[in-house]
């Protein structure tokens, strides 16, 4: 298969994706990587070529990456994930209404265009939670106690676009991160960015039942078959804190392979399998998968790595300015 990443500056050294792109060459499968912050890109040109079988997406928040994947799929291709999907979790304040909407256990989200309007939010609803719209990685996140410290940080933020401000969850100060990989979930347990330690690592734990069957859940509101999950256990039960497409897959066993053939899978399968259904590891409990499943959707999702490197002719990786 051909195959083309958009990947950011920002991840240009990153070993989720160049990993996955690694494995993906080393199977037999051509790799175009493309860098959308630092190319030249005739679109009609790029768009109307269809010589990629899919499309997949590795940038930060509110970079040129995802218009490019946008216009990929107006055009007709496979992309990874689906274009529309990755819209609704990169604009928090979008991800908190349709997960609300959608029954997935949030908190209540205020959004504003300019930060003096936080001002306006009730100050039971304090502390808060106040990070931008279309922010990633822990960037500006901030807990703010009290109306006086957030007209001491009004400064601070005038520099962003959207900003949501939530009610802060009490915590132990750690949370629970879920990655949605080829159908099945795992599980870490990392230091939250609002207590940073740095005594705490990530490592993997178990996946209860309650939190596996939440991602799952979020996968199928936001239509998202590779993403991760931010959970806080909170004095009334697991809250959805972030969701990310296409996030680092730290601690998942055999990541670069196991992201890999469900790239692969999905591009074989047109793009969509969330529908298919997802199940933690081994040590988790499993969740049931939907009858309606198709059984190309459940190949795409269980296919062996044995079974990858017959897809393709030549092999390239590297840039291209397309």
């Amino acid at each position: 298969m051909r195959l083309c990443f958009l990947v950011e500056e920002h991840y240009r050294h990153d070993g989720m994706p160049n990993e996955v792109i690694r494995q993906l060459t080393a199977w037999g499968h051509q790799v175009d990587v493309v860098r959308p912050g630092g190319s030249l890109l005739r679109m009609d040109e790029v768009m109307g070529s269809g010589a990629h079988d899919a499309w997949v997406l590795k940038t930060v928040s509110g970079g040129p990456g995802l218009t490019l994947l946008e216009a990929a799929a107006a055009a007709g291709m496979t992309t990874v994930n689906d274009a529309r999907s990755i819209r609704g979790v990169r604009d928090k304040a979008l991800a908190a209404a349709i997960g609300r909407t959608r029954g997935l256990p949030m908190p209540p989200t205020y959004a504003v265009a300019r930060p003096d309007l936080l001002r306006e939010i009730p100050v039971a609803q304090y502390p808060l939670v106040v990070k931008p719209a279309d922010g990633s990685s822990g960037r500006a996140v901030h807990l703010v106690s009290s109306p006086g410290e957030l007209e001491a940080l009004l400064p601070e933020l005038a520099g962003e676009h959207m900003l949501i401000a939530q009610p802060y969850v009490a915590n132990s100060g750690t949370d629970i991160k879920v990655y949605a990989v080829g159908g099945e979930l795992f599980a870490t347990e990392r230091c939250s960015p609002l207590h940073p330690d740095p005594a705490v690592r990530e490592r993997r734990v178990p996946l209860s039942a309650e939190v596996a069957a939440i991602a799952a859940q979020v996968g199928a509101v936001y239509g998202l078959d590779l993403y991760g999950v931010d959970v806080l256990l909170g004095p009334e039960g697991p809250v959805v804190v972030d969701v990310n497409d296409f996030p680092s897959f730290r601690q998942v066993p055999d990541a670069a392979a196991r992201v890999g053939r469900a790239v692969l899978g999905l591009a074989r399968a047109g793009g969509r399998a969330a529908d298919s259904g997802v199940r933690p590891p081994a040590h988790g409990l499993p969740l049931p998968i939907p009858a309606q499943a198709s059984s190309a959707q459940a190949s795409a999702a269980q296919a062996p790595a044995a079974q990858a490197p017959a897809a393709a002719a030549s092999t390239r990786a590297g840039e291209a300015a397309l």
